[in-house]
């Protein structure tokens, strides 16, 4: 949702909570279960999966300590997907307000001291907007808010699959309306 205004625009950022996320996540968490689950079952001799009829003789024990390894690890990096996704890693808005001569940019970031990141700059001191475009295997199509004095601000996410089309758009749209030239 964005919201524009002859003054005032407002554009929602998307953060982590995608649905690609969310299959990334439950996927990588149900494969470690099984991975987790064969590895004990070799520990222990009995099969915990009845699913599969398979007997745990089928795997050795060092198999099974890598296999339980593996889960592990599995698990560890599945809960940090989940916890990204609830936190809404990424996520914000960006304002820009002509009638006050503001821009505010604001995402949200990992809990601690820093977790709520809160820029501001006067639209006096915006020197321009710079479109980062990078072709090949992988593509980075990158928006970016150059201010005096304190170098870039980059205002799209670098996984946003924009066409260069859709991000020059964006761009003049900007531009035009902080009455700022594109770079």
């Amino acid at each position: 949702m964005n919201w524009r205004s002859e003054r005032i625009w407002i554009e929602l950022i998307r953060g982590s909570r995608k649905m690609s996320n969310f299959c990334w996540a439950f996927i990588l968490f149900l494969g470690s279960l099984g991975f987790l689950l064969v590895g004990i079952s070799s520990y222990l001799g009995r099969n915990l999966i009845s699913l599969f009829p398979t007997s745990p003789q089928q795997f050795f024990f060092p198999q099974g300590i890598v296999m339980s390894f593996y889960g592990i690890a599995g698990l560890f990096i599945s809960s940090y997907l989940w916890c990204t996704i609830s936190w809404n890693i990424g996520s914000g808005y960006d304002r820009f307000d002509r009638k006050e001569g503001r821009v505010c940019i604001f995402r949200w970031g990992f809990p601690g001291k820093n977790r709520r990141i809160f820029l501001r700059f006067l639209i006096k001191d915006i020197q321009s907007i710079r479109i980062e475009l990078q072709e090949g295997i992988y593509t980075r199509r990158v928006l970016y808010l150059e201010i005096r004095g304190q170098g870039a601000v980059p205002l799209t996410r670098t996984d946003e699959k924009l066409t260069p089309r859709e991000i020059e758009q964006k761009a003049a749209e900007l531009a035009y309306f902080l009455r700022v030239p594109i770079e």
